[in-house]
């Protein structure tokens, strides 16, 4: 389960063993879909993309049921993202190690060109190639992007090693607002936060043991938003 941040850094993306069955709902392409990620360092707001609808799909139903309630950000790196949805962090002792945790089921991969790491960028986490070739996501654990810029030298490697393209228009958001692109199309972003960037950044740079856990706990609510709510954000 270990594997990135160039080959060193997708340590975290280590989620819950591989299963067979999706657990997605079907969601109107038509709307827009936001949620409101509570935590104890702030509120975040992110609209969740139609163009990954069983990745959405998963996300609001999993949020509906208010499964994520009371779980932890789990793991956080300055620079690069912050890790929550492992269900045994909702009632895991202080420094217990967290990230395997999941359901019985993975979501297909779903990949659009358009859909990339920036900062704020909503993703799910997943097992490492050499056990999921297809890249399949984690039933629940999932990822926010904080990440830093780039220079186009650095972009230019990354394309090289990781072979992938990356388009001036995404090279001007990771050179002057960031991101982590060298995640970009081997991960499922599925969301972008568009309210409370600034919270990412403070639960980033919060202390944390050897293994990337924050020493005080960063508990999350998320619920789906209403339209009288989100309307400001569209």
């Amino acid at each position: 389960m270990k594997n990135l941040f160039y080959l060193a850094i997708l340590v975290f993306f280590a989620s819950c063993s591989v299963f067979k069955k999706t657990n997605s709902e079907r969601i109107d392409p038509n709307a827009p879909h936001y949620v409101k990620i509570e935590t104890d360092s702030g509120t975040m707001v992110a609209k969740l993309s139609n163009q990954t609808p069983l990745s959405t799909g998963n996300f609001l139903k999993l949020a509906k049921e208010h499964f994520y309630d009371g779980l932890l950000f789990h793991r956080v790196i300055k620079g690069f993202m912050i890790q929550g949805g492992d269900p045994d962090s909702k009632n895991a002792a202080r420094g217990k190690v967290l990230g395997e945790g999941g359901l019985k089921y993975t979501v297909p991969a779903e990949f659009d060109s358009t859909l990339f790491h920036k900062k704020g960028a909503l993703a799910m986490a997943r097992e490492g190639d050499d056990v999921n070739p297809k890249k399949e996501s984690s039933s629940c654990q999932f990822y926010i992007v904080e990440g830093r810029t780039f220079t186009d030298k650095e972009l230019d490697k990354i394309q090289e090693k990781f072979k992938i393209i990356i388009p001036e228009s995404h090279r001007q958001i990771y050179r002057t607002i960031g991101g982590a692109p060298f995640l970009d199309m081997n991960y499922t972003v599925f969301g972008q936060v568009v309210s409370g960037l600034d919270v990412i950044d403070k639960i980033a740079n919060v202390a944390k043991d050897g293994n990337d856990r924050p020493l005080g706990n960063i508990r999350m609510k998320i619920s789906i938003m209403k339209k009288k709510e989100y309307r400001k954000y569209e």
